[in-house]
C-alpha cells in the first residue's frame, strides 16, 4: 500500500517559519516524523505541508498531533515548546485577531497590550497560568492543560475588551489562590 493511501493533512504555513519546521539538518521534521508516525512533505515555494500517517493502523490521533506541532511552529513556538503538544494532558489553542477587532491598527494595539512593554506582560501571562502563549501576525496561540489554557483565554479575553493589566493580573492571582485551596482540601479528604 502506498503511503498515500493513508491519512492525509494539508495546511499552508508562512514561507518564513519553513527552516524552523524542517530544523537544522531536518532534525525537526525528523523529530515530528518519528513521535508522531508521520512523513511530512514540505513544499518551500508555497508554503504548504501535507502530513501523512504511517502508522499500519490508521494512526489518526498522530497525524493530527503533527499537524498541530507544525501550525504551533508556524505561528512562531520554537520546536521545544512546540513538542509539549504530545504531552496528553496538552491543548493547542489559536485566537485569531480579526475576530475581534475591525482595523490593523486595532489588532497591532491588542498585540501591543498582551505583549507589554519588552514582553513582560506575556511573560506575567505565561507564569501566572502555566501556559506558552506564542503571537504572530494576526493569532495568538496557547500551549498547556486544559485549565492553565481556559484561565489564558480568560485573561486574554479580558486584555482585548481593554480591562487594565492590573485587573487582569489580580483575576490570575484569585484564580491561582482558589486552585491552591482547592488542592489542599483534596489532600485533607
Amino acid at each position: 500500500m502506498d503511503i498515500k493511501d493513508h491519512l492525509s493533512l494539508t495546511l499552508h504555513i508562512p514561507e518564513e517559519r519553513i527552516p524552523v519546521v524542517i530544523g537544522n539538518k531536518g532534525k525537526t521534521k525528523n523529530q515530528i516524523c518519528k513521535k508522531c508516525n508521520v512523513k511530512i512533505e514540505i513544499e518551500s515555494d508555497t508554503g504548504e505541508i501535507i502530513i501523512f500517517s504511517t502508522s499500519k493502523n490508521f494512526d489518526e490521533y498522530g497525524a493530527l498531533k503533527a499537524r498541530d506541532i507544525v501550525n504551533a511552529i508556524s505561528i512562531g513556538f520554537s520546536p521545544e515548546r512546540a513538542f509539549r503538544i504530545l504531552d496528553e494532558e496538552s491543548l493547542f489553542q489559536v485566537l485569531d485577531l480579526r475576530n475581534f477587532t475591525t482595523s490593523a491598527n486595532s489588532t497591532n494595539r491588542i498585540k501591543g497590550r498582551i505583549i507589554g512593554e519588552k514582553g513582560k506582560a506575556r511573560m506575567n501571562l505565561e507564569e501566572l497560568t502555566n501556559t506558552f502563549i506564542s503571537i504572530y501576525g494576526h493569532s495568538i496561540a496557547l500551549i498547556g492543560n486544559y485549565e492553565e489554557t481556559k484561565l489564558a483565554i480568560d485573561a486574554l479575553m479580558l486584555l482585548i475588551k481593554g480591562r487594565s493589566h492590573k485587573t487582569v493580573y489580580e483575576m490570575l492571582y484569585q484564580a491561582k489562590r482558589r486552585s491552591k485551596l482547592e488542592k489542599l482540601q483534596l489532600w485533607e479528604n
